[in-house]
């Protein structure tokens, strides 16, 4: 029986999400235990790059990406991206057990969401059209290219004067330029899967200019990310660039793939029905994370979109977000 690319893609984002979600609970301990003998990395110590459990969880993440990398190459975004929030289910599920951090009623729902939006998105998940070459890449994506004019007008005007108030600057920038990143590696790795089959990519110039982008966009990216994080609520940051990621990648996937091209208006609905579940299952994940990490100290404004600089919140702790916007509190 021949296993179609949707299936690979499907196998190999659930896998991605297995290991991304288990490898925060593995860097966890490894913080915990780091700041059981020396220096916190909340207070600036680094004592858990000798930390074994660490580097497991490092390692456990690189494991994770790869898989993610390659599962772009053969399913369309409209399924692998949402598939990300399993990652979170993962973490959620792993700290109640090994970390005793108490899942609440209302994390449980979430996560029954996330399976639930996630099992609609794949029964629905479009066959995606695959590009016989890099130039014809390059030629698709060049219709989502505007998308650069509106960061550009987001970094060069609301940044300076929004930036520090409107939590959706930061994150418009984040999600629009993560949108871009996706496309980029998915072209990356259909060039790489072309030239393993035989039909060699490396000699167009358009392959290294994917590669250069996609580099140059993560660094971007990540850099107002740590922006947002410094400014506003990391539990409030997270859901919303996820929401706002997820759907920029899926559109600009949609734009360039043409992804729903041939699917009757019920998949297509089915499959946006399916979206908003996964998507409501994360908010509701995170919503009750923060119940349990940030009580009484933390005020009605702090959720607010917008802030003053009065209530601009220090974090003692230290988070990392890797593209997929999962989070490895310590």
């Amino acid at each position: 029986m021949t296993v179609s690319d949707n299936t690979r893609g499907l196998i190999l984002a659930v896998i991605s999400s297995g290991f991304i979600g288990a490898s925060f609970i593995l860097k966890k301990l490894g913080l915990k235990r780091a700041g059981a003998s020396g220096a916190r990395a909340g207070v600036g110590g680094y004592t858990y790059l000798l930390e074994p459990l660490w580097w497991a969880g490092m390692l456990t993440m690189i494991v994770g990406e790869a898989a993610n990398f390659v599962a772009y190459v053969f399913a369309p975004a409209v399924l692998v991206t949402p598939l990300g929030a399993l990652s979170i289910i993962v973490s959620a599920v792993l700290a109640h057990v090994l970390l005793k951090e108490r899942l609440q009623k209302m994390g449980i729902l979430g996560c029954v969401a996330c399976i639930v939006g996630s099992v609609v998105i794949v029964i629905h998940a479009p066959q995606e059209h695959t590009p016989n070459s890099v130039e014809e890449i390059w030629t698709l994506a060049t219709q989502p290219a505007a998308t650069l004019s509106v960061v550009l007008a987001l970094v060069l005007h609301f940044e300076p004067r929004y930036g520090q108030t409107n939590i959706l600057v930061y994150l418009g920038i984040c999600s629009l330029m993560g949108s871009l990143t996706v496309v980029s590696i998915k072209a990356i790795g259909i060039a790489i899967k072309l030239t393993l089959e035989g039909i060699s990519q490396l000699a167009y110039p358009q392959t290294w200019v994917f590669v250069a982008v996609a580099v140059v966009l993560v660094i971007t990216q990540l850099n107002y990310l740590n922006k947002a994080l410094d400014t506003f609520n990391t539990a409030i940051v997270s859901p919303i660039y996820y929401v706002m990621f997820t759907t920029l990648t899926i559109i600009a996937s949609a734009i360039m793939f043409k992804d729903w091209s041939g699917q009757d208006v019920s998949s297509i609905a089915s499959e946006i029905c399916g979206f908003i579940t996964v998507l409501s299952g994360t908010i509701i994940l995170h919503s009750t994370k923060e119940q349990d990490v940030a009580p009484s100290t933390v005020n009605a404004g702090t959720f607010s979109w917008y802030i003053s600089g009065d209530q601009v919140k220090s974090v003692e702790n230290d988070h990392f977000i890797t593209l997929h916007t999962s989070e490895d509190f310590e």
